[in-house]
This record gives C-alpha cells, sequence and structure tokens, in this order.
C-alpha cells in the first residue's frame, strides 16, 4: 500500500467557510482523495489552520510549517507520495512577506523532507507541489478581512509562477489549483464543496501519474 501525506493549512484541514467548523469526510478533498486512488493507497490528513511555510504566527507559534514537515513525516513513515499545499497564510499583513520569501520557504520545506526522508527511509517520497487557489475579492469584507488586503489578493494570483520553479528544481509533480478551483463566496478563501471536489480530482489524477 502507498502512503500519500498531504500537507497544508486549513483548506487541507477542511475548514468551512460557511459555519467555521470542519467539513466532514463526506467532503474534504483529503477524504476524497482517498476514494479516487481506492485501496491501494492510504491517503493521510496533515492539515493545520494557520500553517504557514517558514513564518511564526504571532500569537500560535506552532504554526510554522517548516518546524513541524520532519516530524511529521517520521511519524507516518514510510511516506510514497508528500502533497504540499501552503502559501495561502503566508499572504498576510501580519507577515509582508514577498512572493520570493512564499517560495524561499516552500522550498525549504521541501528540502528538508527531502533530507529527512532520504536519512530516515532511504529514498524520497514523489513530491506533489500544489499552488493554491486565489484569495478572492471576497475577502474584503468576510471574516478574515482584517487578516488580508488588496495586496494579498494580487499575490494569490501571481504565487503559481514562483512555486513552479521550486517544483521544476526539484523534479517534483505541479499543479496551479487557481487553473481549477475558486474560493467559496463566503469568505473569499476557504474552499466549498465543489472546491473540494474539484481539487481532489485534479490531486488524484496527478498523484497516479507522478
Amino acid at each position: 500500500m502507498k502512503s500519500v501525506v498531504c500537507f497544508g493549512d486549513s483548506n487541507t484541514y477542511g475548514h468551512d467557510p460557511a459555519t467555521g467548523n470542519r467539513l466532514p469526510d463526506e467532503v474534504r478533498w483529503t477524504c476524497l482523495l482517498q476514494k479516487l486512488l481506492g485501496d491501494g493507497y492510504k491517503v493521510i490528513e496533515e492539515g493545520l489552520n494557520g500553517r504557514t511555510t517558514v513564518f511564526d504566527d504571532p500569537n500560535d507559534d506552532w504554526k510554522n510549517g517548516v518546524d513541524y514537515i520532519k516530524g511529521i513525516l517520521c511519524t507516518h513513515r514510510p511516506v510514497d507520495y508528500l502533497v504540499i499545499m501552503l502559501g495561502t497564510n503566508d499572504m498576510k499583513t501580519v507577515y509582508k512577506a514577498s512572493l520570493e520569501e512564499i517560495a524561499a520557504g516552500l522550498n525549504e520545506i521541501v528540502l528538508r523532507a527531502e533530507k529527512v526522508m532520504d536519512l530516515k527511509q532511504g529514498y524520497i517520497p514523489k513530491i506533489l507541489i500544489v499552488s493554491p487557489p486565489e484569495i478572492s475579492k471576497d475577502i474584503l469584507t468576510g471574516p478574515f478581512r482584517g487578516s488580508f488586503d488588496e495586496v494579498s489578493i494580487e499575490k494569490s494570483r501571481r504565487l503559481a509562477e514562483f512555486y513552479k520553479k521550486v517544483a521544476d528544481k526539484h523534479g517534483c509533480g505541479f499543479i496551479d489549483a487557481k487553473q481549477y478551483i475558486k474560493p467559496s463566496v463566503e469568505d473569499g478563501l476557504h474552499l466549498d464543496a465543489q472546491g473540494h471536489k474539484g481539487l481532489a480530482e485534479i490531486i488524484a489524477k496527478t498523484v497516479q501519474e507522478l
């Protein structure tokens, strides 16, 4: 059986944009991915609300992805596939991060993942980088309007070109999610049921092609 670790933020956790709770198993893309891939795969959910690539949340210092990737991967050894979808929270106004800095954060996560897996299990998983869906203008009037602004929206539209360079550098698979799905109108940030379904479908297809 092949294991697939899905490492991400609230859109991997399954934050419900309508209620703020967690979406049920039958809706979350990770669970749909399991169904699409079938019994030959085991999909492991590692989504955390607010997770960044390398930036320390001023209120929750345990949401920095780069500090946790090694432990998470070693917890789930052996790991055959690693799906990374991060970067949305890096675009919060509090971090003032450039696209180059966000991509550098992703690059560091990939480096650490490669190094620890090569050391601890003797081979590197096939890595799939997913550039997250863009942030829509609905963010400006939704519940997260204080954390994101127009600059965040523009960054989200351009992030994929920077992430693609990281993917190419490491020989990773790559998906530009904004080409397939959009965030909900409720908050302009999180995926609704249709978004989760579309994401699961394109990730399943890409994992099988890796």
